[in-house]
């Protein structure tokens, strides 16, 4: 009897052991996103100028996504939604200098459940990055954390765990991938799967460059030198008004130097055997701003439109254990997919609250074609919000930023927050030009100088040049009812009806 019984325990370890032989070795995670950095602004999607050759490796031998957005055609936004899977008016992150609100549950959490350490690098902007702040890196679930309230260039100061800004000596790009590096080598000390969250501080304006950088567009076109635009100074951090040449020269120096951090970080993982098991995205936050003048913008419009040029950005998956081939898909996808998809590679629920996202699984792992739910975008009319809802959500000393800035803003160099209590739903907060993207085509409403109804068939319109509403009332129809449904559950979020 105790020899059956010592032979079951046998037999039941080795079935244990085989089992986890045999269990796939869950994934790393890297997710890149550079600041203000446009669909055109690669070399592989046709830049005449731009010397991006890591990011030209990557498309060229990973899952370049070709269809791939924003979900808001601004940065503060758009981090809300890459870190919740849902769109950033459902919790009052309506422009750059909205917070999030502390209930909402992201990457970071539901990484540190599937046993992940998580890591966050670079600019933040959802919230200040100090301790006592309830919507910090630390606060949405993120182990540690070297971030900056807002963006940042040469030399930056950050802080590190919410402790008190410093200034490290560097290039912004190469800085934040050099801390990623070290946090990689900690998680592996500690035998953990990681997570690691690099949001650059390039190519947003005020713009320096490395004078090896800036040799490399000494000779961009005359064309360029005779029109100015409207940017921050860099000696004084107040609007100046400089010629678009030299603007482009310093712009284009920000991105080839993010290009080769982003080759440095691909480097290590290659080098400590990472490489093949860890899935790697680049993707932009919005569209070419006016400061880049969108010189080489195939698409309508620029940053803060809900026009393809506002925000479509460069989309680049690497993770060659599963990505073996290169591939190029159109199939639309947007930043509140990242969600989803981790969600569903690393096995934990999805939380329990309206998700716009949609797992990419699929596409990663095969080629998906078609994807259910549609992509929505809004950019909310927030211009009455201190009258209609003066309450704050969250406690205004805790929203101060710390991390000093270059550029000054309301009078302030560092960035501070807002998050207003929005307890009913009126019918003017339905306003602000917002589109749905589904099956093909793109619903536009109150567009550029409030257009009113338009569609585009994006497959054989890339450029939103056509208006086809009166050719297919129907369709349009359709699409405005799902627009406007989609609205209401948005509302309905925004009052806290998914934290009760």
């Amino acid at each position: 009897m105790i020899s059956l019984f010592r032979n079951t325990l046998l037999l039941l370890a080795f079935m244990g052991a085989h089992a986890v032989a045999n269990a796939e070795t869950p994934p790393n995670v890297i997710l890149l996103m550079g600041d203000d950095h446009g669909w055109d602004e690669v070399a592989y999607n046709g830049h005449p100028h731009l010397h991006t050759p890591v990011l030209d490796e990557m498309a060229a031998t990973g899952l370049r996504l070709d269809r791939f957005y924003s979900g808001h055609p601004s940065c503060s936004p758009t981090r809300g939604s890459f870190l919740t899977g849902r769109h950033p008016n459902r919790y009052g992150t309506f422009s750059p200098n909205w917070s999030m609100r502390p209930e909402e549950i992201s990457i970071g959490h539901i990484m540190q459940k599937a046993g992940y350490r998580t890591g966050h690098f670079g600019k933040w902007h959802v919230g200040p990055v100090n301790k006592n702040s309830p919507t910090s890196p630390g606060a949405m679930g993120f182990d540690e954390w070297l971030s900056h309230d807002n963006f940042f260039e040469l030399d930056p100061v950050l802080v590190r765990n919410g402790g008190e800004p410093q200034k490290f000596p560097g290039e912004g790009s190469e800085v934040i991938i050099d801390e990623t590096i070290n946090f990689i080598g900690r998680a592996q000390k500690k035998n953990q799967p990681f997570l690691a969250v690099v949001w650059f501080g390039s190519p947003h304006e005020p713009y320096m460059g490395l004078p090896e950088d800036l040799a490399l567009y000494d000779d961009l076109p005359e064309e360029y030198a005779a029109k100015m635009v409207n940017l921050t100074s860099t000696e004084t951090g107040e609007a100046t008004t400089r010629r678009l040449r030299d603007v482009l020269r310093e712009r284009y120096a920000e991105i080839t130097a993010m290009d080769r951090a982003i080759g440095k970080l691909r480097d290590h993982l290659k080098k400590t055997g990472l490489r093949d098991n860890t899935i790697v995205l680049y993707c932009g936050d919005n569209g070419v701003p006016s400061s880049g003048d969108g010189a080489t913008n195939p698409f309508r419009e620029l940053k803060g439109s809900v026009y393809d040029g506002g925000i479509r950005v460069p989309g680049v998956i690497e993770w060659p254990a599963k990505i073996s081939l290169p591939r190029v898909s159109n199939l639309p996808s947007v930043t509140s997919d990242l969600l989803p998809t981790l969600s569903d590679l690393v096995r934990q629920p999805l939380p329990d609250r309206p998700i716009d996202g949609e797992s990419l699984v699929p596409l990663l792992t095969s080629d998906m074609k078609t994807r259910e739910t549609p992509i929505f975008f809004w950019s909310f009319d927030n211009s009455n919000e201190a009258e209609n809802h003066p309450v704050p959500y969250i406690d205004p000393e805790l929203q101060e930023g710390t991390t000093p800035l270059i550029k000054m803003m309301a009078g302030k160099y560092t960035r501070t927050f807002r998050n207003q209590a929005h307890a009913v739903i009126n019918a003017t907060d339905f306003n602000g030009p917002r589109a749905v993207v589904h099956d093909g085509f793109k619903l536009v409403i109150d567009g550029e100088n409030i257009l009113g109804v338009e569609l585009f068939d994006l497959a054989n319109d890339p450029t939103e040049s056509t208006n086809l509403a009166s050719r297919y009332p129907a369709k349009t129809e359709a699409l405005k009812r799902r627009l406007q449904y989609w609205q209401f559950s948005v509302l309905q979020s925004l009052t806290s009806a998914d934290y009760e």
